[in-house]
């Protein structure tokens, strides 16, 4: 399938232009075009032309400094301050201008880490900003950002946000943006692109005019643009009160053996048909706890218990169970997609749970798969390779693998990164569903419209303790 076709556009320097478009309309490979890192002609079909500067983006790489969606993808070295520095090394920056880039790169981002933390040792939203310190650092003339702030807390996307303005304040760098959630960016830029998902443009204009014209509304909104003012219907979620499954009692949890605790004195039950939301700041250890409930990390202290009714039979302690008793109860789906993925298409994907770890019939793998793969539209996508899928289209992946081995848990870390308003209202009907046939959805979630809508319980993490709220 072609990811971008029947493009024509002009984008003048120091523009600052915000691309939309539904997940999976070419947004991201567009921006990889325009960093000139698509590959080569052999790897690929292209037809048309596109220059940064008058010659092809290969040539003229330097001026361009992409972030990825996934900031594990670019990270190359083990010190945050290597890291920052990396690039400018590469394009032969003078050595007394490069540390007091990399110090402003990094304080204009709002990471405060040493230069030598290692990088392995940073949450999702603090790599985030990382990778965005790196590029600033190398003060390209064309800054490329895919959903920079996607994984971040409400206070960093403000905060990196606003950096980003500065340092084009002070540079007049032109911005190309990739962000769904619009408001965030609507007010800084001078230009909406919105990208068809059939080929060509849909909008092109000022944001006012793109976003507040009712005929082009209509028609962003009938797309799964997020426009302001505008959020999706989605179902009520009924909640039942089924028996307890997991406990933990006084638990602490790290990320290594030997690191010190992230979070400890935690008292939580989880129990059927209900959902819970895991709320804190980047770095503040939601997801070593939310791998902890998994079964994939050990507990540095206290207890992790699974009660009869998830255990049936094979023991109290999640992790110790094999990976067939595991998966059959507690499905996890990671904060980064490709950290799941095993084969070569979506469709063995899809089928590698079922099949070879819970070993269900044929007519059972059909009977659970194909109904996911219609709701979280990967029913087009089954041939293709999971990694060349765009941001959204993997996450939505990875929530069907977990979902087609049927798990009493399921734990889904930032589930709706990358997912326009369509695909974010049809993943809560979804949840919606297994909530109330049973299932007990835990959340790692920046997104406070997702926990409302879940109507979810809310465990909010500080870095050191996790308490429990009433749900907003």
């Amino acid at each position: 399938r072609w990811a971008v076709r029947d493009i024509d556009l002009a984008i003048d320097a120091g523009q600052r232009v915000l691309l939309l478009g539904a997940s999976g309309a070419g947004k991201s490979t567009l921006l990889h075009g325009l960093a000139g890192v698509l590959g080569e002609h052999d790897e690929g079909e292209q037809t048309g032309s596109l220059a940064v500067d008058g010659v092809s983006p290969a040539a003229a790489r330097g001026r361009s400094g992409l972030v990825l969606q996934d900031p594990d993808t670019q990270l190359v070295l083990a010190r945050v301050g290597d890291e920052v520095a990396f690039g400018a090394e590469n394009l032969a920056v003078p050595r007394a201008e490069i540390w007091p880039r990399v110090r402003r790169a990094l304080d204009d981002v709002g990471l405060d880490v040493p230069l030598n933390h290692p990088t392995t040792a940073l949450s999702g939203g603090q790599k985030q900003r990382l990778a965005l310190a790196a590029v600033l650092a190398m003060q390209p003339g064309l800054l490329l950002l895919d959903e920079p702030t996607a994984n971040l807390d409400p206070a960093g996307v403000i905060e990196v946000r606003d950096a980003v303005v500065r340092v084009l304040d002070r540079t007049a760098a032109t911005l190309v943006v990739v962000e769904h959630r619009v408001e965030v960016w609507a007010d800084v830029v001078d230009r909406v692109i919105v990208l068809d998902s059939d080929g060509g443009i849909l909008a092109d204009g000022e944001p006012d005019a793109v976003l507040q014209r009712n005929a082009v509304r209509t028609r962003l909104i009938e797309a799964g643009v997020w426009v302001p003012g505008h959020r999706p219907a989605t179902p009520a979620v009924r909640q039942g009160a089924g028996e307890d499954l997991l406990q933990a009692a006084g638990l602490s949890v790290t990320r290594t053996k030997r690191g010190p605790a992230v979070l400890s004195g935690v008292d939580l039950i989880l129990g059927q048909g209900e959902a819970v939301s895991v709320l804190g700041p980047n770095g503040a250890g939601k997801s070593t706890l939310a791998l902890t409930l998994a079964g994939l990390l050990k507990p540095r202290a206290g207890k992790l218990t699974a009660l009869d009714p998830l255990a049936r039979g094979v023991g109290s302690t999640p992790q110790n169970w094999k990976s067939a008793e595991l998966v059959s109860r507690i499905g996890t789906v990671f904060q980064e997609p490709e950290h799941q993925f095993l084969t070569n298409t979506v469709l063995e994907e899809l089928e590698f749970g079922p099949r070879r770890v819970a070993r269900q019939s044929e007519a059972d793998i059909r009977r659970r798969i194909d109904p996911i793969a219609e709701r979280l539209r990967l029913t087009g996508l089954l041939k293709a390779n999971p990694f060349t899928l765009s941001g959204g289209e993997k996450r939505r992946l990875s929530v069907a693998t977990m979902l087609a081995t049927d798990p009493d848990i399921l734990i889904l870390d930032e589930p709706t990164f990358g997912q326009d308003a369509n695909t974010w209202a049809e993943l809560i009907g979804l949840l919606a569903e297994l909530i109330h046939a049973g299932t007990c959805v835990v959340s790692v979630t920046h997104d406070r419209e997702y926990t409302t809508a879940l109507g979810s319980r809310i465990v909010s993490v500080d870095g050191h303790s996790a308490t429990l709220e009433v749900a907003a």
